[in-house]
């Protein structure tokens, strides 16, 4: 008998059941088509736009300042070396290696280590929507830069208060006021964010930051709708441009007023912030100019006498 036939009957069985379940079988363990980046520049623009965030523009620099200086380099190096790094490695060598999502890489090494997947991807998912709703303040703070006088410039509008201080144009001003606040902190909080006074006045909805919301996610629905071969060109800018606006951060930042003592600050660490690792300042009154008085974190910690 030919048993390759479809429906000859083995030990009281169909063959072609057989065969269809083989087929299945075969076709789960066979590795989907997948889209391949254009060129190898592409990749690599891809993973170093990857490395350029807000943490190299606002959080690392206020975790040197509150951490002693350029001593929180030290614990910084050694959980680069020891976690970052191993940890972006395994995540490239591994995707690479199996050419699989964030779930079935990890099924197709083990197993039971397909919940790391599971849990990468709500990590993912809740990452996107912090990052997408600091994309909509930032797309809002570029609409509101298309004015001569800038909102955050001045005290002169609707949402400032009484208690708000020019300091850049006031640069001999002696501060004192405990409750003295700077026209960006006031833009941000007032303006931008509109706190209320609790978690049960929601408040209502602010259409112009509902608009920035619905064009970020548009932006990043047209960078990503056709996978790499869409990413691969948009990296061109995405990843170049972060650098490039970093530079004219430094040079604007190495030009400002009292940006010496900054650098000394760094250069100078204070070695015994390595013995406390408690989330706090150091009871140390550095001298801050006016002009960077301007800067919301450090008016803060100012006033604040830390």
């Amino acid at each position: 008998m030919d048993y390759s036939v479809p429906g000859a009957v083995i030990n009281g069985e169909i063959h072609a059941q057989l065969t269809g379940e083989t087929k299945k079988k075969e076709a789960g363990n066979q590795t989907l088509d997948r889209d391949h980046w254009n060129n190898k520049l592409e990749y690599v623009l891809s993973v170093a736009g990857e490395i350029i965030g807000l943490g190299n523009v606002w959080r690392f620099p206020y975790l040197c300042y509150k951490n002693g200086g350029g001593a929180f380099f030290i614990p910084y190096l050694i959980f680069l070396f020891t976690c970052g790094i191993p940890v972006f490695f395994l995540e490239t060598a591994l995707g690479q290696y199996t050419s699989q999502g964030g779930i079935t890489s990890w099924r197709r090494l083990c197993p039971l280590f397909e919940g790391i997947g599971y849990a990468s991807q709500v990590i993912v998912v809740l990452l996107n929507f912090y990052y997408i709703i600091v994309l909509a303040w930032a797309l809002f703070y570029l609409f509101s830069s298309f004015t001569i006088d800038l909102p955050w410039g001045s005290c002169d509008h609707e949402w400032n208060t009484e208690n708000c201080v020019e300091f850049q144009k006031n640069a001999s001003l002696n501060v004192t006021l405990e409750n003295a606040t700077s026209p960006v902190i006031e833009f941000w909080e007032r303006r931008v964010l509109n706190i209320s006074d609790g978690i049960e006045h929601l408040g209502t909805v602010r259409w112009e930051l509902s608009l920035c919301l619905l064009l970020a996610w548009i932006i990043c629905y047209f960078c990503i709708w056709k996978g790499v071969k869409s990413t691969g060109k948009v990296v061109y800018f995405t990843a170049t441009f972060p650098y490039l606006m970093l530079i004219v951060l430094l040079i604007r930042g190495v030009s400002l007023p009292g940006a010496s003592k900054g650098i000394l600050f760094y250069l100078y660490p204070d070695l015994t912030r390595l013995s406390d690792p408690q989330d706090k300042l150091p009871h140390v009154k550095i001298p801050v100019p006016a002009e960077l008085l301007y800067q919301p974190f450090v008016l803060r910690r100012y006033l604040k006498g830390d």
